[in-house]
């Protein structure tokens, strides 16, 4: 077996010493225990005699299990890490998190086919373009009169470099995130300055002001929670927003950074010109997990590349009462149908959450600009009916 370490620290010892590190790491790397390679196999199994139809378990067959269940990162991270959300809930559509940005390469047996079938043919040989945010004057309004879209929203996940995804995070880096995020935060002005909330010993009148605004995040859901990625929760979480609340930063959620901008209506280039700014000036204070094939890292492969979800929440009473043509529609311009309250949701009123899905492949531009041509389409359609 071939062992390729990358080295991240200055090396601060000589001779005989590094070699005995490098090869104690390697063994480590190597090295599985019993109750882990256990709980792979009963996870494995349990999976193969199920029905899910998740992309894990379409990938994820006995050639490749073998391949990759000894398998560390430099983080210890391990299969089981991956896939014990899919594992556990066996009607997901994906099922794997990637513990830490290494994983994306040391398991890529198994993440290179579900990005590729996820992200709508981006191959493994296929390389993520430069990121490009392109002219934010050529969107527009897409409702104008206000009949259909109710908000408009887009969002993007930032992990900051040099700290492991969830999973991996002790409670002082939590804590150390955290402090950075919050310091870097106050130094945004004009519309974008705000105020900082931490999640720990937050008042029960800011926490019921941010339910109210629908800001407030909760502790993860089940998916989330089978992945461990909700502990030590509500250390170094927080919640940041604007005076105007048409900006909005997560803290520590699901990614380490989830940035937000969003307002009532369907102007989508007023929206999607605060996220630039707002991204724009936050990169120059914190640097990002960057990947050269794969474009910006999180936690999640269906949020790789731009890593950008641009969102509304529309009303299509007429092709909503065939849910079916409402999705086949969808599918055409590679948007993606959810509840009002996101993934794992029923619309409510009547209100879906229609988004792009693809992130890879394309530019930050060319994502927003899919689901700004989709929309149109469907709302065009619906004044049809």
């Amino acid at each position: 077996m071939n062992y390729k370490f990358k080295v991240t620290i200055p090396v601060l010892v000589c001779g005989g010493a590094v070699l005995a590190y490098y090869l104690i790491r390697r063994k480590a790397a190597a090295m599985v225990d019993a109750a882990t390679i256990e709980k792979l196999e009963a996870g494995f199994s349990k999976l193969q005699a199920s029905d899910s139809k998740s992309l894990l378990k379409k990938y994820l067959t006995k050639e490749v299990f073998d391949a990759l269940k000894n398998k560390k990162t430099s983080f210890g991270s391990t299969l089981l890490d991956c896939i014990q959300s899919g594992v556990e809930n066996l009607d997901s559509g994906v099922g794997i998190y990637a513990p830490d940005a290494e994983a994306y390469s040391v398991f890529a047996d198994l993440f290179d086919p579900i990005i590729e079938d996820y992200h709508t043919g981006f191959k493994k040989t296929d390389k993520h373009p430069p990121k490009n945010w392109g002219d934010v004057e050529t969107l527009g309004n897409l409702d104008p009169d206000n009949e259909f879209i109710v908000s408009t929203r887009v969002r993007c996940g930032r992990s900051m470099e040099g700290y492991p995804f969830n999973p991996c995070l002790t409670e002082a880096q939590y804590k150390e995130m955290e402090e950075k995020v919050s310091s870097t935060l106050s130094g945004l002005e004009g519309e974008l300055k705000g105020t900082f909330y931490p999640l720990t010993g937050m008042s029960k009148e800011t926490q019921q002001q941010l339910i109210d605004d629908h800001f407030l995040f909760k502790e993860g859901d089940r998916f989330l929670q089978a992945a461990n990625a909700c502990r030590f929760w509500p250390s170094g979480r927080g919640i940041y927003h604007n005076e105007n609340k048409t900006f909005l930063v997560w803290c520590n959620e699901e990614d380490h950074l989830r940035l937000i901008s969003m307002q009532m209506g369907g102007d989508l280039k007023q929206v999607y010109k605060r996220l630039v700014t707002a991204v724009n000036d936050v990169e120059k204070r914190v640097p990002f997990s960057h990947h050269d094939r794969l474009g910006f890292l999180t936690f999640c492969p269906t949020n790789l590349g731009t890593t950008v979800r641009a969102s509304v929440h529309i009303k299509l009473p007429k092709l909503a009462a065939d849910k079916a043509k409402l999705e086949e529609v969808a599918g055409k311009y590679h948007l993606q149908v959810r509840g009002t309250r996101g993934e794992h949701t029923e619309a409510e009123g009547g209100v879906y959450d229609i988004s792009n899905k693809r992130r890879m492949g394309l530019t930050e531009y060319d994502a927003v600009k899919e689901m700004y041509d989709g929309i149109a389409e469907l709302i065009k359609i619906e004044k049809s009916l």
